[in-house]
Order: structure tokens, then sequence, then C-alpha cells
């Protein structure tokens, strides 16, 4: 838990060891951290200093930073000099055929039966030899590591930030909540986000507790999901397990008090509720209401949805009726805004006036961003679920009507601007201006920002990396990049069948990851004449994204003069895990401007082939995409910034300043949906 809570907050929790001499231990280990591109507080390093197990607690803050940013496995690619001398790509594939022949092995046209193909012929200490060591830069980054409380009060301070998270959380924070209402279960905190009332509940499940915050039928079945090792959010069939008796009567009991009038949210989850009803043996207890769930789920009784009055409404064109019924939804009624202004409802935004009130920041957030791109059609609709796997259909919508969407979005602003707290001075570091707020959870890592948000990186090389390690049978992960030109049109690629073009180079195949692999992209700024560049993971063969040991992509910048090894952890900008259900992966895109490339995080997955996915197979898809994710307008900490211009300053409230940085005072990305919120 102390490394968890190091990665995850860049805090480390105090030892309660015995005093001791530890200042040459905490020399030598703000010296490790600066050459992986951290820096140790000045109170950090006096706790080190005055402790006598002070080398067991340093390595410990050193392996969590290391795995931070990736830096604890040995980055080695399969051509040693990469990215000098990377050879021609036919050239090389005619050298595998040589040496298998001189190997007395029969010629064959399978690249992976040659014994030299896609296995790294040096050692990652012969890679290291082939370079010179890095010309450290004002450039590189810095990130500050900071002493913080015990182990129980930190442990205390994250679980707080996570239940109380006004956005759902990312899967690995899921996780990670789960296992911290554990370890304080006792500590009381306003849960807003329903998936997280049910991971405390199923912690309280089996600890045998009193349950809370049930309301609806379905947040019974997200306990029950949750209890039995599924998924929470819904969104994947869950196999309930066997509950024993105590458990059965409190799920039954919490069921029977909210299900009486909520029978019409059963349909939605009907076949969950089936099988759930098999687990529960409701006919055993004498709870009427929650036996009558589960014959509204098998048909036997019947109850009319909320959701099927509105269609009923809009199936007789009654649209004005449809808004009225979704009034008592506040919810529900802005999920709706599109196709009620798409149906011509009048007065609408005296419907979104009286709902406002009652409706989360994060689904304030999204109606406004969603507004924004409705006045003109898309050449193409991008969707992606909650587990980021996306598809793309043709934009048929008829634009919303520009002073309607004024209309609304005045109404939208101005409750924000009423939520946001009392501010004296506004101080908004420049580098988040383009970050999106967001209204979910990102993927685990660091430096990782929400979809759409950007990113500025200079440097003379840009670099991206995915490593990935096997569980339990042979993976091959393909890394690529589709070229664009200026209007998105295909100039090219880099792969594992075209190892360099026009200032790109590819690190070389690695196909069997038993101890872990890593494959690289160099671009060139000044060589490279795309427009755009698109990195993307493949999965040629063997276990996906979510059933390999580890998987991850990053990205760093360096000026050529640097030198220094394929993998440097001080020029890492960032580090993301790749876990999705698709066969391709697509964690961001860069737009090359004057000096610089400019990245725009995506964290999407497309679904792909079971087996051989190929840059050459989606690269069309992935112009659509590339196109859509930079035409599409986000709701960004500027526009934050602009909101706390409208409500103005007022003299004797707190300075607030917005920033990436996660120290004292800064009010940071993932934190503002929790401002908005006040």
């Amino acid at each position: 838990m102390r490394t968890t809570i190091i990665k995850k907050t860049l805090r480390v929790p105090a030892s309660d060891g015995a005093p001791g001499d530890g200042a040459a231990t905490a020399r030598q280990l703000d010296a490790t951290l600066i050459s992986s591109g951290f820096k140790a507080s000045r109170e950090l390093l006096e706790h080190v200093g005055g402790l006598a197990d002070a080398e067991g607690f340093a390595a410990e803050v050193v392996r969590a930073v290391k795995d931070l940013i990736g830096a604890r496995a040995q980055h080695n690619p399969y051509f040693k000099e990469f990215p000098h001398n990377v050879p021609d790509t036919l050239a090389f594939w005619r050298e595998c055929l040589r040496d298998a022949v001189e190997k007395g092995i029969k010629p064959t046209n399978n690249l992976l039966e040659l014994p030299k193909y896609g296995r790294v012929q040096h050692t990652y200490e012969e890679m290291l030899r082939a370079h010179d060591e890095l010309i450290p830069s004002l450039k590189d980054r810095i990130t500050v590591v900071h002493l913080g409380g015990t182990l129980e009060e930190e442990a205390r301070r994250l679980f707080e930030e996570l239940a109380s998270s006004p956005i759902p959380l990312a899967e690995n924070d899921r996780v990670l909540l789960g296992e911290l209402a554990v370890l304080c279960p006792d500590v009381k905190v306003e849960v807003p986000i329903r998936e997280n009332r049910a991971i405390l509940n199923a912690v309280r499940l089996v600890a045998q507790r009193p349950l809370e915050d049930i309301d609806t039928v379905t947040d019974v079945l997200r306990l029950a999901a949750e209890a039995s090792g599924g998924d929470v959010t819904l969104d994947e069939p869950t196999r309930f397990r066997s509950f024993r008796r105590p458990e059965r009567r409190a799920l039954l009991g919490a069921l029977d008090e909210v299900a009486a009038s909520k029978f019409g949210d059963v349909h939605q989850n009907r076949e969950a509720w089936k099988r759930l009803g098999e687990r529960l043996h409701p006919h055993e207890y004498p709870f009427e209401n929650a036996r009558d769930v589960f014959a509204v789920a098998r048909g036997e009784k019947t109850a009319r949805s909320f959701a099927g009055q509105v269609e009923t409404a809009f199936a007789e064109n009654d649209v004005e009726r449809a808004a009225r019924i979704l009034s008592n939804a506040p919810g529900l009624l802005l999920r709706q805004v599109d196709r009620l202004l798409r149906n011509g409802a009048a007065n609408l935004a005296e419907h979104v006036e009286a709902a406002v009130p009652e409706v989360s920041s994060r689904v304030l957030i999204s109606l406004l961003e969603h507004l924004e791109n409705r006045t003109t059609p898309d050449t193409a609709r991008v969707f992606a679920s909650r587990s980021r796997r996306v598809w793309i259909a043709d934009d048929e919508r008829v634009p919303l009507d520009p002073d309607a969407v004024a209309a609304i979005t005045r109404v939208v602003e101005d409750e924000l601007v009423r939520r946001l707290p009392e501010y004296s001075e506004l101080v908004v570091d420049d580098e988040v201006l383009d970050v999106v707020v967001p209204v979910s959870g990102t993927e685990e890592g660091f430096g990782v920002l929400p979809r759409g948000s950007k990113l500025s990186l200079d440097g003379d090389v840009l670099r991206f990396f995915v490593h990935w390690r096997q569980h339990a049978k042979r993976t091959d992960y393909d890394l690529s990049a589709v070229l664009l030109g200026e209007n998105f049109e295909f100039q090219g690629h880099v792969s594992w069948t075209r190892f360099k073009l026009g200032g790109a180079y590819y690190s070389g195949d690695v196909t069997d990851a038993s101890d872990g692999a890593t494959e690289f992209v160099d671009l060139h700024r000044k060589v490279v004449t795309a427009k755009y560049v698109v990195p993307q993971v493949n999965i040629f063969s063997g276990e996906g994204f979510d059933d390999v040991a580890e998987s991850m992509f990053g990205f760093m910048s360096r000026d050529r003069a640097q030198m220094g090894k394929p993998f440097e952890p001080s020029t890492v900008r960032a580090r993301s895990s790749m876990r999705g259900k698709g066969k391709v992966a697509l964690p961001v895109m860069f737009e090359r401007q004057d000096d610089a490339w400019i990245g725009t995080w995506l964290h999407l997955y497309l679904r792909g082939s079971a087996w051989g996915n190929r840059v050459e197979e989606n690269r069309d898809v992935v112009k659509l995409i590339a196109a859509a994710a930079l035409r599409r307008k986000y709701f960004t900490v500027a526009r934050v910034r602009d909101l706390f211009t409208r409500k103005g300053s007022t003299e004797d409230a707190p300075a607030i300043r917005i920033g990436l940085a996660q120290e004292d005072g800064v009010t940071t990305v993932a934190e503002l949906a929790k401002l908005l919120s006040d």
C-alpha cells in the first residue's frame, strides 16, 4: 500500500522506524531520483536522513517512482543501436532467411519460424554499451516527490479522495478503492457515484455490516456484481457467486426496501436479475417486494418503466409530453436534450433551468461539450464506450438550431458559475489551459490526461514506446504509426513491415515477451514531413491487453545532441497502462506545429481481428478517428477560467491556482470536477 500511495499521489508515507543517521542514504536517494526525472522535497530528505533503516525506506521510494514511469523494466530494442543503423526492411528479412539456411533450417515464408526474427540477439548490457551516456538538459522533466503523513493517514486520505470523487473512477482506481475500504472501515464520507457506493457496500456485505446508501434496485444489482468479482458498472455480464445465507438476507432485505416504487428499472438489466435470482433464492425469505423484482425480470409481472413512458410519448409525436415526463428525472432530461431539440420541443430552456440544480456537474459539463459540437455536422461520429471501445458511424443528424443551443448553454453555464467557490485571485498555469476537465477516470500511469487533452512537446526527437510482458502464452504486440498529411491524407506508416520512412524509425519487431519486450518509434521533427502521426499498438497474436501480466505505452522527447540509451527515465513525459477490450490500442496522436509536437490523448481501442492485426488494415479508420478527435471541441480548463471570470473575485476569499503539479495549494485537473461541484 505504501508503494501504491507513492505512485498515486507522489506523497511518501512517513516511516515509523527507529531514528538514526541516514544522511548518506538521503543524498543517494536524491541523486537516484534525479536520474529518473524526480526530485525529493526538502522535508522528504530530512525524514530519510533521520532514519536508522534509511536504505530500505529509500529503496521502496525508488522502486515506486521507477514503476510509475515504467523504468523498472529492461527496455531492450531489437536493433541494438536504434535509432541508428536501422536496416532496410527487405534486406533485414533476407538476412534472417540467410541465417536460417546457414543453420540448416528449411526456408519458409513465415518470419516467426526464422530463429533470428523476433528474438533479441543481444543482451541488455550489450545494448547499453552501444549507446553514449545521456547528456542532461534543462528541458528534461523534474517531478517533485513529497513527504506525506503516516501510512494510515495517507491511506485514509486517498480513500476519502477516491470515495468522494464526483466522477466515475477508472477500473484500476475502483480496485484500489475496494482495498482501501477494507483498511478504512469506519471512515465516513459522502459518496456521490453509485459504483463507488456498491464497492463500499460489497466490503460491508462480506464483513456482515449494515449496508448504506441504497435507494434503487440497480444499486443492489451493482452490489451483487461487485461482491461476485464482476463488473460494477454492469456493462459486462457477471457470473454471480454463491452467497452465504446472511449475505442473501442482507441483499434481499435491501432490495425489498427500495423495490416498491422502482420496478420499472428492472427491465434494463432483466437477464442479470434472472441470474442473480438463481443465487439468492428469494422464495425462501419473507420479502414480497424483492420477490416481485424477480417476477418482473421473468416476465411474470408487468411494470411500466419510466423510459417506456418517454418512448411512448415520442412514438406518438407528443414531444411536449415527453419533456414534461422527463422533467421528473432531471438527469434523464439533460441526457435527452438533443433528442428533444431535434423533435422541436418548445420552451426547453425553462425545463432545463428547473432541472440543473439537481444534476451533477459532470452531466452539465458533458451536455455543454455535446451542444458545442452539434450546430455543424461531423464528417463521422466516433463513439466510445466506458471501456474505451470505439466504433464509427456516419453523422446523419440534423444540426441543432444555434439559438436554441445558445439558450440552453447559458442556463447550464449559469448553474456552473453558481457552484464555483468564491476566490480572491485565480492563477491558471498555461500548460493546463488545453486540458479537458475529466468526467470519468483515466488510465493508470504518469502524466496521463483525459481524452481530448493537449500537451506540447519540444525537442528534436519524439520517441514513443510500448512494453508488455506475457502471462501464460507467447504474445506479440506490434507498435506502429500512421503518417498523415495536412488534410489527413495517408502518407505512409512505420511498423514491422516498414522500418523507416522520412524521419520516422522503428526499433524492430519483438515477438516473444516471456521476460518483457519493448518496441520504439522515433520521429525526428526536422525531417518528418507528416502533419499528423497516430501511434497504435496492434495485437498480432497471444494475450489481450486485459490478460497480459503488464502492458504500457509512453512517450519521451529529447534533443538529438543528448544521445543516451533508447529508454531514458528523465525524458519520459507520460506513461499509460494499456487495459482495454479491443485488439488495437490508440493511446494518443501527435500534430507537428512549428518547433513542437502537440499531443492529443485518445484512450481508444478498436475491435480489430482475433489474430494478425496490422497497421495496413486499420489505417482508414485511424484517419477518421484522428480527424474527428482534432475537430471536436472539448470542455477544457480554459473554459473553467472563463466561468470564474464571469463569477468575479471576492476580496476576502482564498486564492485559487489550477495546475498539473501535485502539491499543496494547487488544484489539479483531476480535482476540478470536485471544485465545480462545491
